[in-house]
């Protein structure tokens, strides 16, 4: 895509473990307006995929890598190998160190969750700008009873009001402050805002809670019909399209409904929560007068976390002495209308709406793009539109080039011309996808195979039917595998004589 307007601003802010429907614009009930107004004036990209869980993901969006290429196989512990050293390898290059090479200002806050050692952390790898937690997430109010997690700027431990400190909201204070310096200079800027929202633990801030109160008191079943009808409605999906079997204990029949339902309002609230400090970010970049040519880009790191946890049993739940995530049930509910979760290579766990919005680079605002795109073409997206050439860069320095390619015709109306195949491996769950066909399985279980098409919620199984087809995507897969060196689940340590 050619870009003759003078080089954009580029915000990503990156949700966790936000499942597809949790937004108004994509089926929800929770009040989401300042990213259905992104919707409306951008792009809705409702067959993105994420690499199905929080460090392969962040891993993949700052390099363009596939996850265990640059050396996040899995998480954060290093097993030993290069594809499994739990942070960014040296010879990847990030896209702050790309965009920082030709001028841009580069700018974080929020979970890093790449790298744990301080030589690994954002200022070292292309950040010039940095506030956050280096590890991984969990924390809303400070500080944590339950997690250690401390908060940087700039590699200096700071130590925020405990009163007035809601992750949230620093996140998107702090970026600002950040954004104001980089307009004050002139310069371009690159920011990438990571939230901990809505991950689990459920906790949120009063008033955001009491909106939601009794909205959850119908139960699963009831919400996940009553979002999938209104995906229907807003054409998301074809009338044609089944919603994915999901089994529901009778919430009639539970004691403790109360106790459910709240979970979901507090969940809601931080999803709220989000959506208010996006309007935040919006209203200060119109202030600077700089809204125009900014592309901000909206994402969520996998799918909805079925995890059950709760490690403060009779504690209020929502408050900071509560550490319990929704579960399973609800779970199925945020990822309507797909199979599965974080974590799995089923589209449950691998696909999460984005929205582009950029009002002077967007040909056609307000449209859904049922393109499929994937994590690892974000950066050589955002690098083309920046007019940064990575070969550039990477000639003579013996750096890994991406593996994702750019998308950025789709902003400018124009049908992508390039092959469709992706893949997925994590904790031994597997797919490939090439054009519509995707081949899938669960960890230690058989292949499934899938027309995306006409079969979007993975429900008609066509293995038995096609084999030369699961066959050859099979091998596809194997190959693909062996090249990036995927290694078998459990993935035995590497213990190397020091």
């Amino acid at each position: 895509m050619e870009n003759n307007i003078e080089r954009p601003n580029i915000i990503v802010i990156l949700a966790d473990d936000m499942g597809f429907s949790d937004l108004g614009c994509t089926g929800a009930e929770i009040a989401t307006p300042n990213l259905d107004n992104m919707a409306e004036n951008g792009i809705l990209f409702t067959n993105f995929y994420n690499s199905s869980r929080c460090c392969p993901s962040r891993a993949s969006l700052l390099t363009g890598l596939y996850q265990h290429r640059a050396g996040v196989g899995h998480m954060v512990g290093n097993l030993g190998y290069l594809e499994y050293q739990g942070f960014l390898r040296k010879d990847c290059l990030t896209i702050a160190e790309a965009l920082q090479h030709t001028g841009y200002n580069t700018i974080m806050t929020g979970k890093w969750h790449v790298g744990d050692a301080p030589e690994h952390w954002p200022n070292q790898r292309g950040f010039q700008d940095f506030y956050g937690i280096p590890a991984g997430g969990g924390l809303y109010f400070y500080p944590s009873k339950f997690l250690d997690r401390p908060i940087y700027k700039n590699e200096k431990q700071i130590f925020p009001d405990e009163k007035n400190f809601y992750s949230t909201d620093a996140f998107t204070s702090e970026a600002i402050e950040f954004i104001k310096k980089s307009v004050e200079e002139d310069k371009p800027f690159f920011a990438y805002i990571a939230h901990i929202a809505p991950h689990y633990p459920l906790q949120a801030l009063p008033q955001d809670i009491q909106k939601y109160k009794g909205k959850y008191d119908e139960g699963y079943e009831a919400i996940r019909n009553k979002r999938f009808e209104k995906q229907v409605k807003m054409g998301l999906f074809d009338r044609e399209t089944k919603l994915s079997d999901a089994s529901f204990p009778p919430w009639e029949t539970m004691n403790d409904q109360h106790i459910e339902a709240r979970k979901m309002e507090v969940y809601a609230a931080q999803v709220d929560r989000l959506d208010q400090n996006i309007g935040v970010l919006v209203n200060a970049l119109k202030k600077l007068k700089i809204l125009d040519n900014t592309i901000i880009c909206f994402l969520s790191d996998n799918g909805a976390c079925a995890e059950e946890v709760n490690r403060s049993p009779g504690e209020e739940l929502g408050t900071a002495n509560s550490f319990v995530a929704y579960g399973e049930q609800w779970a199925k509910v945020s990822n309507t209308p797909y199979r599965l979760y974080k974590s799995r290579a089923h589209e449950g766990g691998i696909i999460t709406p984005m929205i582009i919005q950029w009002p002077k680079g967007i040909a056609k605002t307000g449209h859904i793009d049922r393109t499929p795109v994937h994590i690892i073409d974000i950066m050589p997206t955002f690098l083309e539109l920046a007019g940064t050439d990575i070969s550039k860069i990477i000639d003579g320095n013996d750096l890994l080039m991406p593996d994702g390619s750019s998308f950025a015709d789709l902003l400018s109306g124009k049908p992508l011309k390039r092959p469709e195949n992706y893949y997925w491996e994590h904790q031994g769950n597997q797919a490939i996808r090439v054009n519509d066909l995707k081949l899938v399985k669960k960890h230690a279980e058989d292949w499934e195979l899938y027309d995306l098409k006409n079969d979007p919620t993975e429900l008609n199984d066509l293995v038995n039917q096609r084999p030369s087809q699961k066959d050859s995507l099979e091998i596809l897969w194997s190959n693909w595998a062996s090249e990036y060196g995927v290694r078998n689940w459990p993935v035995k340590k590497n213990i190397v004589p020091q």
